[in-house]
């Protein structure tokens, strides 16, 4: 059996480098990893293209890095949202780069990035300017608009429980984007409230196997983000 337990959150990450693909799960703050996203902020790595649903809201998570200036693009569905600050004034300056996708579209461009699937057509955009510039495609009198599937170098996962061999279960909703990220990425690293032993889960209730995960480090309690953005916390 590999372990693939990480003391800390700190180690974790400690080798991802300069111009890496990161998906980071969660859609808003649910099932966002924000102790690996700040103890990335903490490493330092920088020129990092990211892929996320949003683009993070106050000044911790997702939102403390782009902050940060680590990020050189973002891959996303909202890039504005109740709380996003950061990210605006950012782009608008000039400072960052931006790729939208439909959530849909994002959903199944990671998912067909995990399952080696190079690409597939979606009319999703068709008639609009995130069309522009894209092959498109008469399929039985309809247009199409190809999109190609998404990989990452690593992806930054937040479960409620793994087991030490890095099986994961979820927390209701805070599944999201966080299964279809782990088979997308060469490396996936996961926080989890609790780790157990193996054969500790319900087989029937694993969403995501463990040959998809390959470090796993446990935050028995981890912070709400929305508590954060409330009091005004900044990270670092």
């Amino acid at each position: 059996m590999i372990d693939k337990r990480i003391k800390t959150v700190a180690a974790s990450v400690a080798d991802i480098p300069n111009g890496a693909t990161i998906m980071v799960g969660g859609f808003g703050e649910a099932g966002s990893p924000t102790e690996l996203i700040h103890a990335l902020i903490d490493q330092g790595a920088k020129d990092l293209t990211v892929i996320n649903n949003n683009t993070g809201n106050g000044e911790v998570g997702l939102a403390a890095l782009i902050g940060a200036g680590q990020v050189r693009k973002m891959i996303c569905s909202y890039p504005r949202s109740s709380h996003s600050k950061v990210f605006p004034e950012l782009y608008r300056a000039g400072k960052i780069e931006l790729e939208i996708v439909p959530q849909g579209t994002l959903a199944e461009r990671i998912r067909a990035g995990g399952a080696g699937i190079p690409a597939f057509y979606t009319a999703t955009t068709v008639g609009t300017p995130l069309a522009k510039g894209k092959e498109a495609r008469l399929i039985k009198g309809r247009d199409y608009v190809l999109e190609y599937g998404l990989t990452a170098d690593y992806a930054l996962i937040k479960c409620e429980k793994a087991d030490a061999k890095g099986n994961l279960i979820y927390n209701k909703t805070a599944r999201n984007f966080n299964p279809i990220m782990c088979t997308a990425a060469t490396v996936t690293i996961v926080q989890t409230r609790e780790i157990v032993e193996v054969g500790a889960l319900d087989p029937e209730h694993i969403v995501t196997p463990n040959i998809y995960v390959d470090r796993v480090v446990e935050v028995a309690q981890p912070v709400i983000e929305s508590q954060l953005i409330a009091k005004g916390v900044q990270y670092p």
